[in-house]
Protein backbone atom coordinates (compact mmCIF):
# COMPACT_ATOMS: atom_id res chain seq x y z
CA UNK A 1 0.00 0.00 0.00
CA UNK A 2 1.45 3.24 -0.92
CA UNK A 3 0.42 7.13 -1.12
CA UNK A 4 0.01 6.99 -5.38
CA UNK A 5 -2.24 4.46 -7.02
CA UNK A 6 -0.08 1.18 -7.27
CA UNK A 7 0.24 -0.44 -10.65
CA UNK A 8 -3.27 -1.80 -11.15
CA UNK A 9 -4.23 1.82 -10.71
CA UNK A 10 -6.24 0.95 -7.09
CA UNK A 11 -5.76 3.18 -4.26
CA UNK A 12 -6.05 1.01 -1.14
CA UNK A 13 -6.72 2.72 2.61
CA UNK A 14 -6.68 1.45 6.06
CA UNK A 15 -10.01 2.06 7.76
CA UNK A 16 -9.96 1.09 11.51
CA UNK A 17 -12.66 1.57 13.91
CA UNK A 18 -11.46 2.80 17.44
CA UNK A 19 -14.32 2.32 19.75
CA UNK A 20 -15.15 3.89 23.00
CA UNK A 21 -13.81 1.83 25.84
CA UNK A 22 -17.33 1.07 27.08
CA UNK A 23 -17.61 -1.11 23.69
CA UNK A 24 -17.78 -4.28 24.09
CA UNK A 25 -16.72 -6.66 20.88
CA UNK A 26 -20.05 -7.70 20.08
CA UNK A 27 -21.24 -4.14 20.22
CA UNK A 28 -16.95 -2.83 18.02
CA UNK A 29 -18.45 -5.84 15.39
CA UNK A 30 -21.80 -4.85 14.62
CA UNK A 31 -20.09 -0.79 14.53
CA UNK A 32 -17.54 -2.15 12.13
CA UNK A 33 -20.13 -3.97 10.04
CA UNK A 34 -22.28 -1.29 9.92
CA UNK A 35 -20.08 1.07 8.90
CA UNK A 36 -18.39 -1.07 6.17
CA UNK A 37 -22.13 -1.41 5.00
CA UNK A 38 -21.95 2.31 4.30
CA UNK A 39 -18.74 2.57 3.01
CA UNK A 40 -20.31 0.24 -0.02
CA UNK A 41 -22.37 2.52 -0.94
CA UNK A 42 -19.23 4.23 -2.57
CA UNK A 43 -17.96 3.51 -5.79
CA UNK A 44 -15.05 1.61 -4.48
CA UNK A 45 -13.61 -1.33 -5.82
CA UNK A 46 -13.47 -3.98 -2.84
CA UNK A 47 -14.06 -3.85 0.83
CA UNK A 48 -12.22 -6.44 3.12
CA UNK A 49 -11.92 -7.58 6.51
CA UNK A 50 -8.30 -7.31 7.78
CA UNK A 51 -7.67 -9.77 11.18
CA UNK A 52 -7.89 -7.83 14.24
CA UNK A 53 -6.74 -8.45 17.50
CA UNK A 54 -8.31 -11.88 19.07
CA UNK A 55 -10.96 -11.00 21.68
CA UNK A 56 -9.70 -10.65 25.47
CA UNK A 57 -10.02 -13.46 27.18
CA UNK A 58 -13.63 -13.77 28.57
CA UNK A 59 -15.36 -11.58 26.12
CA UNK A 60 -18.10 -12.72 24.49
CA UNK A 61 -17.12 -14.85 20.91
CA UNK A 62 -16.34 -12.66 17.60
CA UNK A 63 -14.58 -13.66 14.77
CA UNK A 64 -11.53 -11.10 15.28
CA UNK A 65 -11.07 -10.71 11.14
CA UNK A 66 -14.45 -8.59 11.36
CA UNK A 67 -13.75 -6.60 15.03
CA UNK A 68 -9.91 -5.36 13.13
CA UNK A 69 -9.77 -3.04 10.53
CA UNK A 70 -11.02 -2.82 6.46
CA UNK A 71 -9.01 -2.69 3.82
CA UNK A 72 -10.92 -0.14 1.36
CA UNK A 73 -9.38 -0.37 -1.96
CA UNK A 74 -10.62 2.35 -4.95
CA UNK A 75 -9.45 4.00 -8.45
CA UNK A 76 -7.53 6.84 -8.28
CA UNK A 77 -9.27 9.09 -10.27
CA UNK A 78 -12.69 10.16 -8.99
CA UNK A 79 -12.34 11.94 -5.60
CA UNK A 80 -13.59 8.56 -4.31
CA UNK A 81 -10.82 9.50 -1.34
CA UNK A 82 -13.03 12.53 -0.60
CA UNK A 83 -15.69 10.99 -0.36
CA UNK A 84 -14.69 8.22 1.50
CA UNK A 85 -13.32 10.81 4.29
CA UNK A 86 -16.45 12.43 4.16
CA UNK A 87 -18.38 9.04 4.86
CA UNK A 88 -16.34 8.47 7.92
CA UNK A 89 -17.34 11.81 9.27
CA UNK A 90 -20.66 11.77 8.99
CA UNK A 91 -20.82 8.04 10.71
CA UNK A 92 -18.59 9.69 13.45
CA UNK A 93 -21.10 12.67 13.92
CA UNK A 94 -24.17 10.52 14.01
CA UNK A 95 -22.73 8.44 16.95
CA UNK A 96 -22.94 9.39 20.52
CA UNK A 97 -20.21 7.73 21.75
CA UNK A 98 -16.36 8.64 21.55
CA UNK A 99 -15.23 6.48 18.94
CA UNK A 100 -12.74 6.95 16.85
CA UNK A 101 -11.21 5.67 13.32
CA UNK A 102 -7.88 5.46 12.08
CA UNK A 103 -7.40 6.00 8.39
CA UNK A 104 -3.89 4.89 6.99
CA UNK A 105 -2.14 5.22 2.94
CA UNK A 106 0.87 4.26 3.04
CA UNK A 107 1.95 4.62 6.70
CA UNK A 108 0.58 7.58 6.71
CA UNK A 109 -2.82 7.45 9.20
CA UNK A 110 -4.90 10.32 10.39
CA UNK A 111 -7.23 9.54 13.33
CA UNK A 112 -10.91 11.00 12.90
CA UNK A 113 -12.55 11.90 15.69
CA UNK A 114 -15.42 14.46 16.79
CA UNK A 115 -12.87 17.40 16.79
CA UNK A 116 -14.74 20.85 15.84
CA UNK A 117 -15.68 21.47 11.88
CA UNK A 118 -13.04 23.95 11.69
CA UNK A 119 -9.94 21.84 13.05
CA UNK A 120 -11.05 18.51 11.33
CA UNK A 121 -11.57 20.00 7.98
CA UNK A 122 -8.34 21.73 8.23
CA UNK A 123 -6.42 18.12 9.33
CA UNK A 124 -8.42 16.18 7.11
CA UNK A 125 -7.93 18.94 4.03
CA UNK A 126 -4.00 18.35 4.20
CA UNK A 127 -4.23 14.51 4.54
CA UNK A 128 -6.12 14.62 1.46
CA UNK A 129 -4.01 16.48 -0.28
CA UNK A 130 -1.21 14.60 0.40
CA UNK A 131 -2.95 11.14 -1.14
CA UNK A 132 -4.59 12.44 -4.12
CA UNK A 133 -1.72 14.97 -5.94
CA UNK A 134 -3.90 18.06 -5.24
Amino acid sequence: MNGVPEADGVIRVRVELRPDEDVDVDLHDRLTRGLRGELNELDVESIRAVPGSPAPEGAKSADPVTVGALLVAFSASGGVLTSLVGVLQDWLNRRSARHRIAVTIAGDSIELDRATGAERWELIDAFIRRHSGG
